[in-house]
């Protein structure tokens, strides 16, 4: 009988979170609170992966059990609160959340200025946010993206009734958005492409909080036109004109992310279910819907002379 070949050494293959949850036998949202305790991980790419024999000979070592930890590494935990603006998007994902049997987790109404203001603060666990992160935000490290979904903006007006010309906008009743709003942007932006003055296109502008605020207000017939997103325009039976498509999701320290309320936000965004509530909503897109990812921290630095204007048109 001809001896059997000796098996090939096993190569330290890296797992994604769910094969690690596999392999651990837990729940894929144990995994989140086990980054608390120190498993072996790796980032490659804005994904975590863990090495696989790193992974047995720490989770070997750390059999006995312990107290569960309660407190970020920073030494807080904020209340179970999270910032944004009032999207579809955020409302649907705290109902499926809520619904799912997952600790509960309250809302501020915030736009993204403000809302990352609270984050940094401690004062919540996650704050909307869309468009890109400031310099020196990321570069103290330390955040991660939950992607939930691509959206459309623009201006909304009463039904049956086209969104004006943007050189009309001055002459009429607009709700809009204030300065730091990420969706005020976008039409600040289109506004100087057109050579138009945001200043005095907003100088008889009512500012409103949020987009529901804007696409109620020209529903009711206070204003004429409103800058908010497709989906609200849409559940309120408005018409509606593109301004620009963008990325939107939720930042979290990575510190919290083993956090109950917070791993089951990751766990409720990266569910079928929260997918399938998404799909067929007008201007959104859910295509890489739940994706987190580690955001890499870099190097603040001074802006040049124009920089500023650039960032502020993107």
């Amino acid at each position: 009988m001809t001896p059997r070949a000796p098996a090939p050494p096993v190569r330290d293959e890296l797992l994604t979170t769910g094969e690690v949850a596999a392999l651990l036998r837990v729940h894929p949202k144990h995994v989140y609170r086990l980054l608390k305790r120190g498993i072996p991980v790796r980032r490659a790419g804005g994904k975590w992966l863990f090495p696989r024999e790193e992974v047995l000979q720490w989770s070997a070592s750390s059999a006995r059990p312990g107290p569960e930890p309660t407190a970020a590494p920073s030494g807080y935990v904020p209340a179970p609160l999270l910032a944004a603006n009032g999207d579809l998007a955020v409302e649907t994902l705290l109902a499926r959340h809520h619904d799912e049997g997952h600790p509960l987790v309250g809302f501020v109404l915030a736009d993204r200025t403000h809302a990352l203001a609270l984050l940094e603060g401690g004062q919540v666990l996650a704050a909307g946010w869309h468009g890109e992160l400031p310099a020196e935000t990321e570069g103290r490290g330390g955040l991660a993206r939950l992607h939930l979904v691509h959206r459309e903006v623009g201006l909304v007006a009463a039904p049956g009734k086209r969104p004006p010309a943007l050189e009309r906008l001055s002459q009429l009743r607009l709700a809009s958005r204030p300065p730091t709003a990420g969706v005020r942007h976008h039409l600040d932006h289109v506004l100087r492409e057109a050579g138009l003055d945001s200043r005095t296109v907003h100088r008889r502008a009512r500012l409103h909080a949020s987009h529901r605020d804007v696409a109620c207000a020209v529903a009711r017939g206070e204003a004429d036109v409103g800058l908010a997103s497709h989906a609200w325009a849409s559940r309120l039976g408005l018409s509606f004109r593109s301004l620009g498509h963008e990325a939107y999701g939720l930042v979290i320290p990575t510190a919290l992310l083993g956090e109950p309320a917070v791993a089951g936000l990751c766990e409720t965004a990266q569910g079928s279910a929260f997918r399938r509530s998404l799909q067929g909503v007008p201007g959104y897109e859910p295509g890489d819907t739940g994706k987190l990812q580690v955001l890499a921290a870099r190097p603040a630095t001074r802006a040049r002379p124009g920089q500023a204007k650039k960032e502020a048109a993107r």
